[in-house]
Protein backbone atom coordinates (compact mmCIF):
# COMPACT_ATOMS: atom_id res chain seq x y z
CA UNK A 1 0.00 0.00 0.00
CA UNK A 2 1.41 3.43 -0.85
CA UNK A 3 0.66 6.24 1.61
CA UNK A 4 0.21 9.81 0.42
CA UNK A 5 2.06 12.44 2.84
CA UNK A 6 0.87 15.68 3.94
CA UNK A 7 2.30 18.27 6.34
CA UNK A 8 -0.31 20.41 8.04
CA UNK A 9 0.14 22.65 11.31
CA UNK A 10 -2.08 22.98 14.00
CA UNK A 11 -4.86 25.57 14.17
CA UNK A 12 -5.05 27.86 17.51
CA UNK A 13 -7.65 29.94 16.22
CA UNK A 14 -11.26 28.86 14.89
CA UNK A 15 -14.14 30.33 13.69
CA UNK A 16 -15.95 31.81 10.41
CA UNK A 17 -13.45 34.92 10.29
CA UNK A 18 -10.54 33.00 10.97
CA UNK A 19 -11.13 30.51 8.71
CA UNK A 20 -11.66 33.19 6.07
CA UNK A 21 -8.40 34.49 6.47
CA UNK A 22 -6.97 31.07 6.31
CA UNK A 23 -8.61 30.81 2.65
CA UNK A 24 -7.91 34.52 1.81
CA UNK A 25 -3.88 33.08 2.32
CA UNK A 26 -4.38 29.67 0.19
CA UNK A 27 -4.52 27.86 3.79
CA UNK A 28 -7.42 25.23 4.19
CA UNK A 29 -8.64 24.50 7.45
CA UNK A 30 -9.35 21.01 8.71
CA UNK A 31 -9.78 18.91 11.55
CA UNK A 32 -8.43 15.21 12.64
CA UNK A 33 -11.50 13.36 14.68
CA UNK A 34 -11.04 9.61 16.07
CA UNK A 35 -13.84 8.42 18.28
CA UNK A 36 -12.69 8.77 21.75
CA UNK A 37 -10.37 11.23 21.24
CA UNK A 38 -10.30 15.63 21.22
CA UNK A 39 -10.97 17.02 17.46
CA UNK A 40 -7.50 18.48 16.83
CA UNK A 41 -7.56 21.31 14.13
CA UNK A 42 -5.03 22.12 11.55
CA UNK A 43 -4.31 24.15 8.54
CA UNK A 44 -2.89 22.78 5.80
CA UNK A 45 -1.49 24.52 2.21
CA UNK A 46 -4.60 24.76 -0.33
CA UNK A 47 -1.55 23.17 -3.32
CA UNK A 48 -0.64 20.72 -0.91
CA UNK A 49 -3.94 19.86 0.16
CA UNK A 50 -5.35 19.67 -3.88
CA UNK A 51 -2.15 17.18 -4.82
CA UNK A 52 -2.83 14.83 -2.00
CA UNK A 53 -6.53 14.37 -3.27
CA UNK A 54 -5.70 13.95 -6.70
CA UNK A 55 -3.61 11.09 -7.04
CA UNK A 56 -4.46 7.84 -8.38
CA UNK A 57 -6.44 6.86 -4.99
CA UNK A 58 -8.45 9.82 -5.11
CA UNK A 59 -10.44 10.99 -2.41
CA UNK A 60 -9.46 7.28 -0.46
CA UNK A 61 -6.35 7.82 -0.33
CA UNK A 62 -4.69 6.94 3.03
CA UNK A 63 -2.92 10.00 4.57
CA UNK A 64 0.04 10.12 6.93
CA UNK A 65 -0.34 13.45 7.97
CA UNK A 66 2.57 15.23 9.72
CA UNK A 67 1.62 17.73 12.10
CA UNK A 68 3.77 20.54 13.19
CA UNK A 69 3.20 22.41 16.44
CA UNK A 70 2.20 19.31 18.70
CA UNK A 71 4.93 17.60 19.62
CA UNK A 72 7.87 16.37 17.51
CA UNK A 73 7.50 13.98 15.04
CA UNK A 74 3.52 13.83 15.14
CA UNK A 75 2.11 11.82 12.60
CA UNK A 76 -1.33 10.40 11.96
CA UNK A 77 -2.70 7.98 9.48
CA UNK A 78 -6.24 9.27 8.01
CA UNK A 79 -8.22 9.09 5.43
CA UNK A 80 -10.80 11.55 4.38
CA UNK A 81 -14.19 11.78 5.51
CA UNK A 82 -15.96 14.78 3.97
CA UNK A 83 -14.76 17.58 1.58
CA UNK A 84 -16.17 21.38 1.68
CA UNK A 85 -16.03 23.03 -1.84
CA UNK A 86 -17.45 26.60 -2.68
CA UNK A 87 -20.15 26.06 -4.54
CA UNK A 88 -19.63 28.30 -7.01
CA UNK A 89 -15.76 28.49 -7.47
CA UNK A 90 -15.60 25.02 -6.73
CA UNK A 91 -12.72 25.83 -4.11
CA UNK A 92 -11.75 23.79 -0.86
CA UNK A 93 -13.15 25.32 1.91
CA UNK A 94 -12.93 22.47 4.68
CA UNK A 95 -11.81 18.99 4.87
CA UNK A 96 -12.83 16.28 7.70
CA UNK A 97 -10.03 13.58 7.91
CA UNK A 98 -10.86 10.46 10.23
CA UNK A 99 -7.84 8.63 11.75
CA UNK A 100 -7.66 5.04 11.19
CA UNK A 101 -5.63 2.00 12.65
CA UNK A 102 -4.05 0.07 9.43
CA UNK A 103 -5.63 -3.48 11.09
CA UNK A 104 -9.23 -1.74 11.65
CA UNK A 105 -12.13 -2.56 9.02
CA UNK A 106 -13.58 1.08 7.43
CA UNK A 107 -15.99 1.95 5.40
CA UNK A 108 -15.69 3.85 1.89
CA UNK A 109 -17.02 4.65 -1.43
CA UNK A 110 -15.59 3.62 -4.21
CA UNK A 111 -16.29 4.80 -7.79
CA UNK A 112 -17.63 2.25 -10.13
CA UNK A 113 -16.82 2.78 -14.08
CA UNK A 114 -17.99 0.79 -17.29
CA UNK A 115 -15.65 -1.41 -18.57
CA UNK A 116 -16.29 -2.49 -22.77
CA UNK A 117 -19.08 -1.75 -24.98
CA UNK A 118 -22.77 -3.22 -23.92
CA UNK A 119 -23.62 -5.43 -27.04
CA UNK A 120 -27.32 -3.90 -27.19
CA UNK A 121 -25.52 -0.20 -27.67
CA UNK A 122 -23.00 -1.41 -30.27
CA UNK A 123 -25.33 -4.17 -32.26
CA UNK A 124 -28.91 -2.65 -31.49
CA UNK A 125 -28.14 1.03 -31.11
CA UNK A 126 -29.30 1.12 -27.04
CA UNK A 127 -28.40 3.23 -24.35
CA UNK A 128 -26.27 2.36 -21.75
CA UNK A 129 -27.45 3.61 -18.37
CA UNK A 130 -25.53 3.86 -15.45
CA UNK A 131 -27.46 4.51 -12.38
CA UNK A 132 -25.30 3.64 -9.57
CA UNK A 133 -21.94 5.81 -10.31
CA UNK A 134 -20.91 5.24 -6.49
CA UNK A 135 -20.91 1.89 -3.94
CA UNK A 136 -20.01 1.69 -0.31
CA UNK A 137 -17.58 -0.86 0.75
CA UNK A 138 -16.23 -2.24 4.11
CA UNK A 139 -12.55 -3.53 4.69
CA UNK A 140 -9.14 -2.41 5.50
CA UNK A 141 -7.17 0.46 4.29
CA UNK A 142 -4.44 -1.46 2.53
CA UNK A 143 -7.34 -2.80 0.25
CA UNK A 144 -9.26 0.32 -0.90
CA UNK A 145 -9.52 -0.01 -4.40
CA UNK A 146 -8.75 3.16 -6.33
CA UNK A 147 -12.39 1.89 -8.23
CA UNK A 148 -14.12 -1.16 -9.19
CA UNK A 149 -14.48 -1.89 -12.63
CA UNK A 150 -17.73 -3.67 -14.00
CA UNK A 151 -17.29 -5.43 -17.38
CA UNK A 152 -20.68 -4.60 -19.69
CA UNK A 153 -20.09 -6.07 -22.84
CA UNK A 154 -22.62 -8.46 -22.21
CA UNK A 155 -25.29 -6.36 -21.68
CA UNK A 156 -28.30 -6.27 -23.92
CA UNK A 157 -31.60 -3.99 -24.71
CA UNK A 158 -33.43 -4.92 -21.12
CA UNK A 159 -31.20 -6.53 -19.32
CA UNK A 160 -29.25 -5.37 -16.19
CA UNK A 161 -26.31 -5.91 -13.80
CA UNK A 162 -27.07 -5.32 -10.42
CA UNK A 163 -24.57 -4.74 -7.46
CA UNK A 164 -24.83 -8.77 -6.37
CA UNK A 165 -23.17 -9.49 -10.04
CA UNK A 166 -19.75 -7.66 -9.69
CA UNK A 167 -17.15 -10.05 -9.60
CA UNK A 168 -15.28 -8.41 -6.58
CA UNK A 169 -12.31 -9.15 -4.02
CA UNK A 170 -12.66 -11.34 -1.12
CA UNK A 171 -11.14 -8.80 1.46
CA UNK A 172 -13.92 -5.99 0.46
CA UNK A 173 -17.57 -6.66 1.27
CA UNK A 174 -20.66 -4.24 -0.66
CA UNK A 175 -22.93 -2.13 2.45
CA UNK A 176 -25.39 -0.96 -0.26
CA UNK A 177 -28.31 -2.94 -1.49
CA UNK A 178 -27.18 -6.29 -3.30
CA UNK A 179 -30.17 -5.86 -5.81
CA UNK A 180 -29.44 -1.83 -7.08
CA UNK A 181 -29.08 -1.76 -10.43
CA UNK A 182 -25.72 -0.61 -11.25
CA UNK A 183 -26.20 -0.56 -15.27
CA UNK A 184 -28.73 -1.48 -17.75
CA UNK A 185 -29.54 -1.32 -20.96
CA UNK A 186 -32.83 0.58 -23.18
CA UNK A 187 -34.19 1.47 -26.33
CA UNK A 188 -32.69 4.96 -27.20
CA UNK A 189 -37.03 5.27 -28.43
CA UNK A 190 -37.50 5.22 -24.99
CA UNK A 191 -34.93 6.88 -23.45
CA UNK A 192 -35.94 9.98 -25.56
CA UNK A 193 -39.64 9.80 -24.50
CA UNK A 194 -38.46 9.95 -20.68
CA UNK A 195 -36.21 12.65 -21.39
CA UNK A 196 -38.99 15.04 -23.40
CA UNK A 197 -41.13 14.13 -20.19
CA UNK A 198 -38.79 15.30 -17.58
CA UNK A 199 -38.18 18.18 -19.68
CA UNK A 200 -41.87 19.17 -19.89
CA UNK A 201 -42.37 18.67 -16.31
CA UNK A 202 -39.42 20.83 -14.97
CA UNK A 203 -40.57 24.52 -13.23
CA UNK A 204 -38.16 27.26 -13.98
CA UNK A 205 -37.39 29.17 -10.75
CA UNK A 206 -38.42 32.71 -10.33
CA UNK A 207 -35.80 34.81 -11.03
CA UNK A 208 -36.39 36.35 -7.45
CA UNK A 209 -35.70 33.48 -5.67
CA UNK A 210 -33.11 32.40 -8.21
CA UNK A 211 -31.25 35.77 -7.22
CA UNK A 212 -31.45 35.23 -3.49
CA UNK A 213 -30.00 31.38 -3.83
CA UNK A 214 -27.06 32.87 -5.70
CA UNK A 215 -26.05 35.99 -3.31
CA UNK A 216 -26.53 33.14 0.21
CA UNK A 217 -24.07 31.08 -1.93
CA UNK A 218 -21.49 33.84 -2.48
CA UNK A 219 -20.74 33.19 1.50
CA UNK A 220 -21.43 29.10 2.07
CA UNK A 221 -21.37 28.58 5.91
CA UNK A 222 -18.99 25.65 7.03
CA UNK A 223 -20.18 23.28 8.34
CA UNK A 224 -19.02 19.85 9.86
CA UNK A 225 -20.37 16.52 11.67
CA UNK A 226 -17.28 16.88 14.40
CA UNK A 227 -16.78 20.34 15.49
CA UNK A 228 -18.72 23.25 16.32
CA UNK A 229 -15.99 25.65 15.42
CA UNK A 230 -17.81 28.22 13.14
CA UNK A 231 -20.38 28.67 16.03
CA UNK A 232 -18.53 30.14 18.33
Amino acid sequence: MKFVDLNANVRTETGKEANKKLRDINMVPAIVYRKGEDTLNLKIDMKDLYKALHTDAGENAVIKIKIDGVQKNDERTVVVKEIQRHPIKDKLIHVDFQEISLTETLQVKVPIVAKGEAIGVKRDKGVLQHILWEAEIECLPSNIPEKIEVDVSNLEIGSAIHLKDIQHSEDIKFIDDPEAVVFSVEHAKEMEEVTAEAVEGESQEPEVIREKKEKEEEEPEEKSKESEEDKK
